[in-house]
C-alpha cells in the first residue's frame, strides 16, 4: 500500500506594534483570537436565533449507501491513483490524491464502506471548501442520510444544517465546558440521544491555528473486541438510556448562545450495536450522553458504565489523532467510533478555530 509523509502546518506570524497577529487560512488577518473584518467565511460564523424552533424529529427509513459497495467487484476503485496511509493497523486511514467533490454515486458508496471499515479517514488537499454550501449539504451530505440540525449549537444564519465547531478568544465562545476540569477531553459519539443517531459524518475547517486542536478518535469496535467473551455476552443483553436533557439545560443557562431549537429527547439503545454494512459489533456508550443501563440498580449501572468509559478513554492502542492542516476533510462513522476535541490551543495567542460538521442521520441502532 502506498504511503505518504505529512507534516503539520505552522502558523505564519507577523508583528504589528505590540500585537502579535496571525494569517488566517484564507489570507485575512486576525488579532486577539477573533475573526478580522475581512474574514472570508464570515457568513458561516455562528448565529443564535431564540425564535428558531424545530418540531420533533420523525422516524424515517434509512438505507446505507455502503451496502451497494458490498457487491462491487472493485469496492476500493475510488482510491485508484491515491496515496493511502494507515494511521494504525486496524483503525484510521489518511488519503491524498483524490477529490471528494469529484466522486460519483458508485464512488460514494465505496467511500461509505471504506469509512465503515476503517472507522475514520482523513482526506488531504481537498477543494471541498471551494464548493457552494448547497452542494456540501445537498449533493454531498444527503447522500449518506437525512441531514440533522443540532438542537442547541450555533449555526450559520442561512444554513442550519451545519453544526459549527467554533472557538475564539471570547469566553462565551469557548467550547471547553468546565474550566474546573483538568482536561478538555470528552469522549463521545455525536447526538446519540436521537432515535436515529448519525452515520457517516463530515468535518472540515474554515480556519484553525497552525498547530494544536487535533481530534482524537477511538474504535468502539476494538473496544468491544478487547473485552472478555463472557463480559461481551452479558453486555449484549443490556440497553442504555441516552439523554439530550443535560445538553439543552446547559444552553438554557445562557451558554453557547442560550439556544434550544428542539426540545430534548431521551432514547434507549442497545449497549452493543451491529454495523448494518460490515456486520461488526461495537460498544455504543459514551460519557457525554449515556445515562444509565435499563433494569440495573444505580450502583450496578454506574460500575459497568464507568468501567467502559475508562476502557475507552485509556485505549491508546485503539485510538488515533487526526491532525488538521489547511484543506483537510475528515470523515468518520459515528456508529462505530467515538471522538474528542483536544483543546490544547489558546485562541488569544494561537488563533481561532472555525469549522462545520455535516451530520446525516442513519438507522436506529440494533444488535
Amino acid at each position: 500500500m502506498a504511503t505518504t509523509t505529512v507534516t503539520q502546518a505552522q502558523p505564519v506570524l507577523h508583528l504589528s506594534g505590540d500585537v502579535e497577529t496571525a494569517n488566517s487560512a484564507d489570507g485575512s488577518q486576525t488579532n486577539h483570537g477573533v475573526p478580522g473584518p475581512d474574514y472570508k467565511y464570515a457568513r458561516f460564523l455562528p448565529s443564535y436565533d431564540q425564535s428558531f424552533k424545530l418540531p420533533p424529529l420523525e422516524p424515517f427509513e434509512h438505507t446505507d449507501p455502503g451496502l451497494a459497495a458490498l457487491n462491487d467487484p472493485e469496492p476500493r476503485s475510488f482510491l485508484q491513483g491515491a496515496q493511502v496511509t494507515e494511521l494504525s493497523p486496524n483503525f484510521g486511514s489518511e488519503v491524498e490524491g483524490i477529490q471528494l467533490s469529484k466522486l460519483d454515486q458508485r464512488a460514494k458508496s465505496q467511500l461509505a464502506l471504506f469509512v465503515a471499515q476503517r472507522g475514520i479517514v482523513v482526506f488531504r488537499d481537498q477543494d471541498f471548501l471551494d464548493q457552494p454550501p448547497e452542494w456540501q449539504l445537498n449533493e454531498w451530505g444527503s447522500t449518506f442520510g437525512r441531514l440533522h440540525i443540532h438542537p442547541t449549537s450555533g449555526q450559520p444564519k442561512d444554513y442550519p444544517e451545519f453544526h459549527l465547531v467554533y472557538r475564539d478568544a471570547k469566553p462565551k465562545n469557548d467550547w471547553v465546558y468546565d474550566i474546573q476540569k483538568l482536561s478538555s477531553t470528552v469522549w463521545h459519539s455525536d447526538v446519540t440521544y436521537e432515535q436515529q443517531p448519525p452515520g457517516l459524518t463530515t468535518l472540515f475547517l474554515y480556519d484553525t491555528p497552525g498547530s494544536g486542536g487535533d481530534t482524537g478518535y477511538v474504535s468502539q469496535v476494538e473496544a468491544y473486541n478487547r473485552l472478555s467473551p463472557s463480559l461481551r455476552a452479558y453486555l449484549e443483553t443490556l440497553s442504555v438510556v441516552h439523554s439530550g436533557v443535560e445538553q439543552a439545560e446547559y444552553s438554557r443557562r445562557g451558554n453557547r448562545g442560550g439556544v434550544v431549537k428542539r426540545e430534548p429527547v431521551e432514547n434507549v439503545h442497545p449497549l452493543v450495536r451491529r454495523h448494518p454494512v460490515t456486520g461488526e459489533k461495537a460498544l455504543f456508550v459514551n460519557k457525554q450522553f449515556s445515562r444509565r443501563i435499563v433494569g440495573l440498580r444505580t450502583e450496578e449501572s454506574d460500575a459497568i458504565l464507568n468501567l467502559l468509559y475508562t476502557h475507552i478513554a485509556q485505549g491508546h492502542d485503539f485510538q488515533i489523532r487526526a491532525r488538521w492542516k489547511p484543506r483537510t476533510v475528515v470523515l468518520w462513522d459515528n456508529r462505530v467510533t467515538a471522538h474528542t476535541a483536544i483543546g490544547d490551543f489558546d485562541p488569544a495567542k494561537d488563533g481561532f478555530r472555525h469549522g462545520a460538521r455535516i451530520t446525516p442521520q442513519a438507522e436506529r441502532p440494533t444488535l
